[in-house]
């Protein structure tokens, strides 16, 4: 990944983040509520693989925390493994299929929802499943509805990885 990739992919994120703290975390519709971030953060991770889902879910998770005043790090920790295990995905199986942001946008909600709930519930914060639960299938199907426009917005301003820079086979020499 280049350097202006590695810019146009935080300045994304950091987009992202601002709109989901201030825009998207105030809207509720049945319960549940749309999260742009992580659905771009599934997006860029799928782009450009697990190393940077991995730094692009640390670096959101870190202006969600510093924005919304919450527990440093909490989100960041959940967004790393999501963006870690989301480019992994991409990088094995899921990166040229079409159903691939849909199906990681749908198990990443779910996980990063389970995952919020253990982190509070080891560290002894108070932690209700009952809202999350409710909201669960709501957020998934709003997440689902963002999931065209923002993967397609990610591919254009991240150009898909060429692969024909790389060495596809072992040349022996001698």
């Amino acid at each position: 990944m280049s350097l202006v990739d590695g810019v146009k992919a935080a300045a994304l994120i950091f987009v992202a983040a601002i709109l989901q703290v201030s825009i998207f975390a105030q809207i509720h519709i049945f319960h549940g509520v749309p999260d742009v971030l992580l659905v771009l953060l599934v997006a860029v991770a799928l782009l450009r693989g697990s190393v940077v889902g991995a730094g692009a879910g640390f670096f959101a998770g870190l202006l969600v925390d510093t924005a919304s005043l919450g527990r440093l790090g909490l989100t960041s920790l959940v967004l790393t493994i999501a963006g870690y295990w989301i480019g992994r995905y991409g990088e094995t199986t899921g990166r040229d299929r079409a159903h691939a942001p849909f199906l990681s946008v749908a198990v990443v909600t779910i996980l990063y929802s389970f995952g919020l709930l253990i982190v509070h519930f080891v560290l002894g914060d108070r932690a209700p499943a009952g809202p999350m639960l409710r909201g669960l299938v709501p957020s998934i199907v709003l997440n689902l509805i963002l999931t065209a426009p923002v993967y397609a917005l990610a591919r254009r301003v991240l150009r898909p990885f060429d692969r024909s820079d790389v060495a596809t086979e072992v040349q022996l020499l001698g």
